[in-house]
């Protein structure tokens, strides 16, 4: 019994000298968990960016914005968009309509927002 607590023991403060074999397996099996375990394991997936410049008609700039963005406030407010905007791009942009993007749960999943140079 005592022999395994001691093996555990060695294992968990990682005690074994660096040329050993003991070492080669602990870091073969940390590899294989890090290359193996899949994605969804973690939630971990590539996201869009937060604020995208979509195409648009001749004299308006349409811009998709994350709700997250607007997590600090109640609700979105052009204001709040045009800083936002400027902080994302170095330039002043009049926000002249902010549109919500529902899902079909009627959750908001981002904004529209409507601009002029």
């Amino acid at each position: 019994m005592s022999a395994a607590v001691t093996g555990f023991k060695r294992f968990i403060f990682w005690d074994y000298p660096r040329a050993g074999w003991q070492y080669d397996v602990m870091v073969g099996l940390i590899l294989a968990f890090i290359f193996l375990m899949p994605r969804d394991w973690f939630r971990d997936q590539p996201r869009a960016s937060s604020i995208v410049m979509l195409p648009s008609e001749r004299g308006t700039t349409v811009f998709w914005m994350d709700s997250e963005q607007f997590s600090g406030t109640s609700e979105a407010d052009m204001a709040k968009a045009s800083a936002l905007l400027k902080a994302r791009t170095g330039k002043k942009y009049n926000v002249v309509r902010l549109e919500p993007i529902v899902d079909s749960e009627k959750e908001i999943k981002g904004y529209m927002a409507f601009t002029t140079p």
